[in-house]
């Protein structure tokens, strides 16, 4: 899949691209108006199966394409939008999931507005479905059948590789907060048989079936007993149900697992900080070997062990992710495409280091510094401290989106932190559950450590200061403001203020409950932690002129959060604004929108930190053509 930037269509628009390993014969395979997403090869590899909506469809539908080019037709016109599609190894059907569909009277309440709906209960339960494949029936024709029923929801699934069997998460409902009570379970290809193997109240992912079929492994964020707010670790268990066990405390933070050729061995993607690489884990000594080394970060990683080969796409601070190809025994990734060679070549690009520096209480905080463009050693720049969401994640090597536009502060002067604050993965448990029962204890306070390591080290001038992030970022940027006045503009992006309403508003609670000690709402409950923790209890003490962004439709952390905080801001006198994104969610997507971001910060910062005026970006769509003149 490659993704382009459509400004008249105000969105990035995907299309299926097809390339010969060793990086010859690319060409475009789709070109639909709306694009396409989860191309699935055909286990011949002579066709292409994807999800797109085209023409009349009412929902996502499976298009199947070959892949030697032509027209792609639709194999399915399900009723509901489908998503998760994984061929049969045999090539003669595809495995899909779909929420239930309405029913003729839901229709006709919605046509006449007659739709008043219970919160948190206006949901359809989603189930797996199997669809025929054959070249000569229309999608009304083909055979569909339905694989699992019941109140429940099947959050995603895994099909073995002889075709026999499906390992799959089940749920009480569709909603993010039912992935506690969700549970690891297996049953015949048909859907008969199913066995329930996990008991827990943590939430699971990734399931896979071993290839000799007598083992399942999945990814959790727990110890071995099954306790919460962990780094995601890797678990086994029989296929035939029994015992779980954890493979080993001591691997690397798992991001993504597949098995490999057998049963001996599993391969994971393992988030080790500032940078993500491929690990091999011996099943016999629980034992990992490293893959791959180097300034990165990995993404959309897959093993075809067909071939013995991973597909993986590499981040750095000069690409957002070309695809490589590396094999056993490969020294490096063998480079496939070029799709971001323009962007070393036409621009010029900041350098990036990782940089180590102690925290108040003396633990080791890691981070990334981009140096702005003509840096010169001994000279002092202005400093972006950027801290990212989550908080269980962590900034790695890369060149960034249009929530830190890393080159672009480089090319105004500015360096750039990133701090892997405490709470982040990566580090071993110890550093991600210093959160667990206060939250703002260490974290904040590694920020301004790490702030100060770099005016120490005579690069950052800590009189010309900025801070910004988007959800726990924006979090964290509430945080600061409320605690030192030294950074002399601010923007928070998606970011809590009020941890007690927080509980409620947002989809999720699992972890603030970890963090506090409990809810809100039980007996003895731990409100004066709640409330310590929060930017708002604290909010009179903000000097920093600050900017505020949520999402119209942001469940994660909802809007009331901003309104919270800048109304107290407002009404402390603190130069601020709230900008809403209509339609949004919790991470912005519509073009128009994220450059309003960038624009709307770099002014804030340019005035206040910088005492200079800022000339915003136009839309692409929006400039004027450059005038022709005519020769003498």
């Amino acid at each position: 899949m490659l993704a382009r930037a459509d400004w008249n269509a105000n969105k990035r628009i995907s299309h299926v691209w097809r390339i010969n390993a060793d990086g010859t014969d690319e060409v475009q395979l789709t070109s639909g108006q709306d694009g396409e997403t989860s191309p699935r090869w055909a286990p011949d590899g002579r066709a292409l199966a994807f999800l797109a909506k085209r023409g009349t469809d009412e929902a996502t539908q499976i298009y199947v394409i070959p892949t030697s080019g032509g027209e792609a037709k639709a194999l399915t016109s399900h009723p509901s939008s489908i998503s998760e599609i994984t061929w049969s190894p045999d090539g003669k059907s595809i495995y899909f999931l779909a929420p239930d569909p309405k029913s003729d009277e839901e229709k006709a309440r919605d046509r006449a507005k007659d739709d008043v709906y219970a919160f948190d209960e206006d949901y359809k339960q989603r189930h797996l479905w199997r669809v025929s494949v054959s070249d000569h029936r229309s999608a009304s024709d083909h055979g569909t059948e339905r694989l699992t029923s019941g109140d429940y929801s099947v959050m995603n699934y895994d099909l073995s590789r002889d075709g026999r069997r499906i390992v799959f998460h089940r749920a009480a409902t569709p909603l993010l907060e039912s992935a506690d009570t969700s549970e690891v379970w297996i049953m015949n290809a048909d859907g008969s048989a199913g066995v329930q193997l996990t008991r827990n109240s943590i939430s699971e992912n990734g399931a896979r079936i071993s290839p000799d079929g007598a083992q399942v492994f999945f990814i959790t964020g727990s110890n071995d007993k099954f306790e919460k707010y962990f780094n995601r670790k890797l678990f086994v268990v029989p296929s035939s149900g029994g015992t779980v066990r954890l493979v080993s405390a001591d691997l690397p933070a798992a991001d993504q697992a597949d098995w490999g050729r057998d049963a001996s061995t599993i391969f994971f993607v393992g988030n080790v900080g500032v940078h993500s690489e491929l690990f091999q884990l011996d099943m016999k000594t629980a034992k990992a070997r490293q893959l791959t080394d180097g300034r990165h970060a990995l993404a959309g990683w897959s093993f075809v062990p067909e071939v013995d080969k991973h597909i993986l796409t590499i981040e750095d601070a000069e690409n957002p992710g070309d695809v490589y190809v590396t094999g056993a025994g490969a020294s490096a990734p063998a480079r496939v495409t070029h799709v971001y060679d323009y962007l070393a070549r036409d621009f010029r690009l900041p350098r990036q280091e990782a940089v180590q520096w102690k925290g108040a209480d003396g633990i080791t905080v890691e981070g990334l510094v981009s140096y702005p463009l003509d840096y010169q050693q001994g000279q002092r720049y202005p400093l972006a401290v950027q801290t990212h969401g989550g908080p269980q994640a962590s900034d790695k090597f890369g060149l960034g989106g249009w929530g830190s536009y890393v080159p672009v502060l480089a090319a105004k002067g500015y360096v750039i932190l990133k701090p892997n604050y405490r709470g982040s993965t990566g580090y071993g448990d110890a550093f991600l559950r210093d959160m667990v029962g206060h939250y703002f204890q260490n974290a904040h306070l590694d920020v301004m450590a790490g702030v100060d390591q770099l005016i120490k080290m005579g690069i950052a001038d800590g009189d010309r200061m900025v801070k910004m992030g988007w959800s726990g970022g924006g979090h964290m940027t509430n945080k600061i403001v409320t605690h030192t006045t030294r950074f002399k503009a601010a923007s928070a992006g998606a970011g809590a203020s009020n941890w007690v309403s927080m509980y409620a508003q947002s989809d999720t609670r699992t972890n603030r409950t970890s963090w506090f000690g409990g809810t809100p709402w039980q007996k003895n409950a731990p409100i004066d932690v709640y409330w310590e923790n929060s930017p708002l209890k604290y909010v009179s003490n903000v000097k920093t002129p600050t900017i505020i962004m949520v999402g119209e439709k942001d469940q994660r952390v909802p809007m009331p959060q901003s309104v919270e905080m800048y109304r107290a801001l407002k009404s402390n006198g603190v130069p601020t604004h709230l900008y809403v994104g209509p339609r949004e969610p919790h991470g912005w997507q519509e073009l128009r929108h994220e450059l309003f971001k960038m624009n709307v910060e770099l002014d804030w910062f340019e005035k206040y930190a910088m005492s200079r005026r800022y000339e915003w970006e136009k839309a692409p769509a929006d400039r004027k053509p450059a005038q022709k003149t005519s020769s003498q």
